[in-house]
């Protein structure tokens, strides 16, 4: 298996997610749990490489998985030119 199942739905996991990812680059550090937290790092490093890739194709992606679109422009103007230097994401 590719992925944690937290013991939740799926529709309710991928939700919890997108949340938390979208809770995590607005805010820059969020409190959970560690085994939601690795789940988060996988989704949060393809979010910031969206963001280093910098295209429209790449802006739209990310809006459909972050739920606040200004959470995305901040990825994109602010937190992936901090990370370009870094291999992924």
């Amino acid at each position: 298996m590719g992925y944690r199942r937290l013991g939740l739905l799926s529709a309710h996991r991928r939700a919890m997610l997108r949340n938390g990812v979208t809770s995590l680059l607005r805010e820059e550090r969020i409190e959970t749990t560690e085994t939601r937290a690795k789940e988060l790092t996988r989704l949060a490093n393809k979010m910031i490489t969206l963001g280093k890739r910098g295209d429209l194709h790449a802006r739209r992606q990310a809006l459909a998985f972050l739920t606040d679109e200004d959470v995305v422009t901040k990825l994109f103007e602010n937190l992936a030119p901090k990370y370009a230097e870094r291999s992924g994401g």
